[in-house]
């Protein structure tokens, strides 16, 4: 360890006889290396620095414009129409120059100056190209001429092979969509949910709100929009994550799980070491910015890397009335909780990451440790799961300073936290489809005591090999999370992988130090914080009802070849399901990414619309089979137009909610935006985008199909449900409710939506025929 290292690389002793002076050549050669590294990773970081800042430009490209104006100069022609000259009488008299150096050091300030204004005219060109977006809005293989034009002109300006954050400073910020847009798309989305005088009172509502604050917050909100970089992030960020004093488990972290079908090794350590292993190799390309950026699939065009800085090394830390996201530069440890004992594993050592299998070797350590937990410390983790303004008390009073400081600071700065739970957990059993909801279950709120749900993530490995994580929300959504985990899955597989005996490949050095076990002094009085939390936290996951399904009679390519969108058709599915659950329609939230602009997150995208009611009506009314194909079709045009409209910036919901912001802090008060954002969402859903698929060869190995994952229900009667298209031919589900809710169940609704899915392509397909009876439960 680092700081053992430190202690006993001097040592003295004083005597009669002097002072005796010991120096450790092992230690200091342990901190020699680990300050090389600390080097390399600063140069790495400059030199990225210089490759950025030149984009869409080279830093070689400084080196030509030098030359081709010192050549044209020697020809005895004047490129800069006498500016080097003017540049040569302004050089400060204490430079003792020739007249020939003067010349050479103005032609080299000029050729700089070129260069910096040629970077800044091709950024600028760029930013204007990528604020273009009509064409996400023209059908599908019929491009316009002025698209064709766009696209080229995009791909020659990021032709270049650029870094992870190269294009942040090309991308246009998000625009304040016109109030009047954003109202009249607004009535138009609760038509279908409001009878006829609730409808006009909130037509009403509208109208005042408009025509006496509505253009004063604008005002304000464009001022905004202005200055800084996103109008709408950094409030979304603070007001609905980090201000929310309610318990983070459930409520807003999420899951990640598994393979489906395969455990890689039922070796815990094993997996632990891998698994560990592939996330640091991740988090080194990040640092290095060697990952692609992200792009729209299909295309060049980039999306915003932002939530990527704050993967690793990042805590939520609570506060009695707004939490902090503290990130730090660097950590070269994780912290492990196993059987109610927190440790500090070190995973870098004289410079170096420790293989997967000195991980390995260093995980089957903690799991051999006989040692009991200290008083306090098992369920310490409840604290991270209660209601934050407790946490933030204790913590304040009993962890600022001693050994508690000492060992929570282990827990925060570490780059991640790492579980070894005691359960086995996965599809494997009796009982298949219970045992995937318990799993989902346990990823999702585990014991409440055993993840440390501050972390940005925590990796859960079981006892049986399997693994998942929960994943914090504020600091980034899910996509990006979902693209480390397929990298951390796909590396720990094919690229790590496992001898025969199911160990990790590679030496070991055995004389690497134990992992440090975590002291703590924790009083009566945390106990009994403890204890509270602890109660809150597990009411809390008690009320979770989570069913967890693989839907394969079809995926995306049967739904792609009646040319339809497989994300509107899975939402078609959804609104007709809940129909028959409930009877009625709802309020329904479907996630969409604003990162074409940046430091863009989500926009809410209104799936319940006039369109979706009249189809489901007309199919659950017995209608014309061909007059319900061309609702169904229509219904699927009007989502794929409000989706494009949410990515391009106007969507509906964050704009309101920024306006309330605005409200808030003029201190007036507006009926109508008080009641949009009291607004309950009763269907929350969320498509996993497959970001990776070249990591997985689904063909030849459709055994290594992923479950995506899912979160808790966003409503206390209402449903969340996450699902996630996998190849050609799966779609897999997770939904979950509350128990306390007599009228919503997880299993019912699931059962609901797989007989939807079915019915939606009967219609569209004469020829398709169900084979097996649509019972979710029997699915897999």
């Amino acid at each position: 360890m680092a700081e053992a290292h430190q202690a006993v690389a001097f040592q003295f002793t004083i005597s009669p006889e002097g002072i005796n002076l010991h120096l450790s050549y092992q230690a200091l050669n342990q901190i020699y290396l680990s300050g090389l590294r600390s080097w390399k990773k600063r140069i790495s970081r400059i030199k990225n620095r210089i490759i950025k800042g030149a984009y869409p430009a080279s830093p070689s490209s400084w080196l030509f414009i030098v030359i081709a104006i010192l050549a044209t100069m020697y020809m005895q022609s004047d490129p800069s129409m006498g500016l080097i000259a003017k540049i040569q009488e302004h050089l400060p008299l204490s430079l003792s120059l020739s007249p020939q150096g003067q010349t050479m050091l103005s032609a080299l300030l000029f050729s700089t100056l070129l260069w910096m204004s040629l970077i800044l005219t091709l950024r600028f060109c760029l930013k204007l190209l990528l604020s273009y977006h009509r064409w996400m809005f023209e059908q599908h293989g019929h491009m316009s001429t002025k698209t064709k034009v766009w696209a080229t002109l995009v791909k020659l300006l990021s032709s270049r092979k650029p870094l992870l954050y190269s294009y942040q400073t090309s991308l246009p910020h998000l625009p304040v969509p016109p109030i009047k847009d954003t109202l009249e798309r607004y009535l138009e989305s609760v038509k279908p949910l409001l009878d006829l005088d609730g409808f006009q009172r909130m037509r009403r509502l509208t109208s005042e709100f408009e025509k006496s604050l509505g253009n004063r917050l604008q005002r304000y909100l464009r001022l905004k929009a202005l200055w800084a970089t996103n109008y709408v992030s950094d409030w979304w960020e603070e007001y609905v994550y980090l201000r929310s004093r309610s318990p983070i488990m459930v409520n807003s972290n999420y899951y990640g799980m598994d393979f489906l079908y395969v455990t890689p090794t039922p070796n815990q350590a094993a997996r632990a070491g891998n698994t560990i292993t592939a996330l640091f190799l991740y988090r080194r390309k990040v640092n290095r910015e060697e990952l692609n950026p992200s792009r729209i699939p299909g295309t060049v065009i980039p999306l915003c890397a932002a939530q990527c800085e704050r993967m690793f090394n990042t805590t939520r830390t609570p506060g009695e009335e707004t939490d902090v996201l503290q990130h730090w530069q660097d950590s070269e440890f994780v912290a492990v909780y196993h059987r109610g004992r927190y440790f500090r594993l070190w995973v870098y050592r004289a410079g170096r990451l420790l293989s997967p299998r000195e991980i390995q070797f260093q995980i089957q350590r903690i799991l051999d440790d006989p040692s009991p937990p200290s008083p306090g410390e098992e369920k310490l983790g409840a604290l991270t799961a209660g209601n934050r303004t407790p946490w933030a008390r204790v913590r304040k009073q009993f962890f600022s300073s001693g050994v508690n400081k000492q060992s929570l600071d282990c827990i925060e700065k570490a780059a991640f936290f790492v579980t070894l739970d005691d359960q086995a957990e996965g599809m494997k059993g009796e009982n298949p489809s219970e045992n995937l909801d318990r799993y989902a279950k346990s990823l999702l709120h585990g014991k409440c005591y055993d993840r440390w749900f501050d972390k940005s993530f925590s990796v859960v490995v079981y006892k049986n090999g399997k693994n998942g994580l929960n994943a914090e929300h504020s600091w980034a959504d899910a996509p990006i999370v979902a693209h480390l985990w397929e990298f951390t899955l796909a590396t720990d597989t094919f690229h790590l992988g496992y001898n025969s005996d199911g160990n990790c490949r590679g030496d070991v050095d055995h004389s690497l130090p134990h992992p440090q076990r975590l002291s703590w002094d924790i009083p009566f009085e945390v106990q009994t914080q403890i204890s509270e939390s602890l109660a809150v936290a597990q009411a809390l996951a008690d009320e979770v009802d989570c069913h967890v399904f693989p839907f394969r009679k079809f995926g995306k390519g049967l739904i792609k070849k009646m040319k339809l969108s497989p994300d509107s058709f899975v939402q078609l599915a959804l609104q007709l399901a809940y129909y028959r659950d409930r009877g009625t329609f709802c309020l329904t939230y479907e996630a969409s990414m604003t990162r074409l602009f940046r430091e863009g997150r989500t926009e809410t995208v209104r799936s319940c619309s006039n369109e979706s009611c009249a189809f489901v009506l007309a199919l659950e009314g017995g209608e014309d089979r061909e007059q319900c194909r061309k609702l169904l079709r229509k219904t699927a045009e009007k989502h794929q137009n409000l989706y494009r409209l949410a990515m391009t910036g106007s969507g509906i919901d964050r704009h309101l909610f920024c306006l309330y912001v605005v409200s808030k802090y003029l201190g007036v008060e507006s009926p109508f935006l008080k009641e949009v954002l009291s607004e309950p969402w009763r269907l929350s859903t969320s498509q996993t985008p497959v970001q990776q698929m070249e990591l997985f060869d689904l063909v030849n190995h459709p055994e290594f199909i992923s479950l995506g994952g899912g979160f808790g229900p966003v409503a206390d009667d209402g449903y969340g449900v996450s699902y996630i298209i996998m190849g050609e031919d799966m779609i897999n589900f997770h939904v979950s409710c509350k128990h306390s809710c007599k009228e919503t169940d997880s299993h019912k609704f699931g059962c609901q939506v797989s007989q939807a899915m079915v019915d939606l392509m009967t219609l569209l397909n004469p020829d398709f025929r169900d084979t097996t009876e649509a019972n979710s439960d029997e699915q897999t």
